[in-house]
């Protein structure tokens, strides 16, 4: 069979392997047009057409609508034009089919209510903008807004979270997480009253040199000491916690006293609120940082072992 050779809609059927019904569907709409008609009005085809099936199957596996097709088919517009235009539109469905399994896979995982399916629901639908804005909130109300403390502009960048324009599953579910946690009223209290604990400690003339960070120190300090086994009510705590009051005593400049423990253990009972090292973990999921250090068994540690000693 030659390339003059007209063909019936029944070979272009053995030949693409489209049904009868198929091709006459594309050739009513004008994307595959007959080239002639047999004796009996039937309508024969060029054998081009197979080339533009091929295509037009190609295309709609693709999921390019018919219009579409016929203007590339017609020369209107270009295939790169139109691949480039559906890629996008592909790219925003993929998006939002994350965003809804990631939300479905949280109700389900968390049990969570219809109330909270809807919130999450909410804030996994946020542009970026207002996922800016909710943020910026959060973080204006724990460190005090524009006119805070130039010293917490860092704090405020290292806990920002960056969504990026096409995330994994788990980085949507970090941020429903995360963006609930920061609407959260006492979380807030509790993480401005140690931003107010940190500013106050740092504008103590107790200390020279650079102002050691109060979690840092006692990682230091108690580390080892969780390492050893050593039970924080123990008397074997007894230096351990000497210490670590006596670094307080000349951060603030004050006596080590009961007044300064009892002080001292309201400071490490808002730092190891275990809200803080949540919203820590999700922050490095979503912003694919490494996993942060564990400060919770170190923060209950000096927690349990102040509380044994101040009651006494």
């Amino acid at each position: 069979m030659d390339d003059d050779t007209l063909h019936s809609i029944g070979e272009l059927a053995r030949r693409t392997g489209l049904t009868v019904k198929t091709i006459r569907f594309y050739s009513d709409r004008g994307i595959v047009t007959p080239t002639d008609r047999s004796p009996a009005g039937y309508r024969l085809y060029a054998v081009d057409a197979v080339a533009r099936l091929d295509l037009v199957r190609t295309l709609r596996d693709l999921g390019l609508d018919l219009p579409s097709i016929r203007k590339v088919m017609d020369r209107e517009i270009s295939l790169p034009e139109v691949a480039a235009a559906h890629a996008e539109a592909l790219a925003v469905q993929i998006r939002t089919l994350r965003q809804r399994r990631a939300v479905l896979t949280a109700v389900a995982t968390r049990g969570a209510t219809p109330e909270e399916t809807d919130l999450m629901h909410k804030l996994a639908q946020l542009s970026e903008h207002e996922r800016r804005s909710l943020i910026d909130d959060f973080l204006d109300s724990v460190f005090g807004g524009p006119g805070a403390d130039p010293v917490f502009a860092a704090a405020m960048r290292s806990m920002t979270p960056e969504l990026p324009d096409n995330p994994e599953d788990e980085q949507v579910q970090a941020w429903m997480e995360l963006a609930e946690l920061s609407q959260d009223p006492d979380f807030r209290a509790v993480l401005r009253r140690t931003a107010e604990d940190h500013a106050a400690e740092r504008a103590c003339g107790g200390t020279t040199g650079p102002h050691r960070d109060l979690v840092g120190t006692v990682r230091d300090l108690v580390g080892p000491a969780l390492a050893d086994g050593i039970e924080p009510a123990s008397p074997r705590a007894d230096p351990v916690v000497a210490a670590l009051t006596a670094h307080y005593a000349r951060v603030l400049g004050r006596p080590d006293d009961a007044e300064l423990r009892r002080r001292l253990l309201t400071r490490l009972e808002g730092v190891s609120d275990a809200r803080r090292e949540r919203y820590s973990q999700l922050l490095a999921v979503i912003n694919r940082w490494s996993a942060p250090e564990r400060l919770a068994p170190v923060l209950e540690w000096s927690v349990e072992a102040l509380r044994a000693r101040v009651r006494h």
